[in-house]
């Protein structure tokens, strides 16, 4: 009888996950243009409201598409220029007390973190959209199985999809996808450290060398966080049990454009791509992940060839110049 129980329960819960899917983004539907009220009004006590402080803001990224690809004298002009935003903003935001314990068992989590609370409002309709991706999501992306560590990372969640609501109501709109990941929804790499003198000259003098191989690939450092110094020197918090953990984040601007002002400015919530470094205490390895672009076309379900293609492009080049870097892949 019991294992026909569990059995059943099984074959039930396979049944409601095709039929419904899995969490994809959870996004608060406001009529009316609320990029003034969003900059000015909720953001100021958002850390006081919800535990999230905002860090490295980038407003109006629809302004500088049509500077660069609507303008004609630019070189990368877009002769099939449509201007289909009246404003996107990436706002990177981050709740590092209710963090702390979540990195102390599972590191892999700040693959999302801080991550982008987006807005986003197109000029064909009136209503802005204000969102992030679904936190259950982000946690099987990165691969944290730790119950508690997932349980806490859920309901960090919660205090700020609440206070959103409160400020702006709407329409709450729910997303899903079919659940399907890639394969290997991380790319992961492994350096070796060298211990011969200071570990924090050491990551210092990395990150510069990461920062200019970037940049000479076009990208932009959109943003950055240091959680060893957040915690240790501005939180007062224990963090031993690392030498080092920072994350980046990555900006790739044509991609942005050919996705986010080409009809999926929704998929703006994986932007900028987190990719965490740490380094465990004493240990000789420096740990790096981020998600695979490629998680963007199952989850937001992207159709189109030429999106689909662009995400393989950029985790390919990513994954290029990591190993030029000296990242053994994992």
């Amino acid at each position: 009888m019991i294992k026909r129980l569990i059995k059943t329960t099984l074959v039930l819960s396979i049944a409601a996950t095709a039929m419904f899917g899995a969490p994809a983004a959870y996004f608060n539907v406001v009529n009316g243009d609320q990029e003034d009220k969003y900059e000015k009004e909720f953001l100021p006590p958002l850390e006081d409201a919800t535990g999230f402080s905002l860090s490295d803001p980038h407003e109006k990224i629809n302004d500088a598409y049509e500077k660069r690809y609507g303008n004609p004298q630019d070189p990368d002009y877009d002769k099939a220029w449509i201007t289909n935003l009246d404003n996107l903003g990436f706002f990177s935001i981050s709740n590092d007390k209710a963090l702390h314990d979540i990195l102390l068992k599972s590191p892999q989590a700040a693959g999302f973190q801080p991550f982008n609370l987006l807005i986003y409002k197109k000029k064909s309709e009136d209503k802005t959209y204000i969102g992030h991706i679904a936190p259950e999501t982000m946690l099987d992306i990165t691969g944290v199985k730790d119950a508690d560590s997932r349980k806490a990372y859920i309901d960090m969640f919660k205090p700020l999809d609440a206070y959103v609501t409160k400020e702006f109501g709407g329409k709450i709109l729910d997303t899903t996808f079919s659940g399907k990941l890639p394969a290997k929804p991380m790319m992961t790499f492994e350096f070796e450290v060298d211990r011969s003198g200071d570990v924090v000259e050491w990551a210092e003098a990395f990150q510069e060398e990461f920062e200019g191989a970037f940049e000479a690939k076009h990208y932009i450092i959109a943003g950055f966080k240091n959680f060893k110094e957040t915690y240790e020197e501005d939180l007062e918090m224990p963090f031993e049990k690392y030498d080092q953990f920072f994350v980046y984040g990555l900006c790739h601007f044509t991609f942005s454009y050919n996705v986010f002002n080409k009809g999926r400015p929704d998929a703006g919530i994986f932007a900028p791509c987190a990719m965490y470094f740490y380094i465990e205490k004493g240990s000789n390895k420096m740990m790096v992940g981020m998600p695979r672009l490629s998680v963007w076309s199952a989850v937001m379900e992207f159709k189109d060839p030429a999106k689909i293609k662009w995400t393989k492009t950029i985790d390919d080049e990513i994954i290029s110049i990591m190993k030029k870097l000296g990242g053994k892949e994992l």
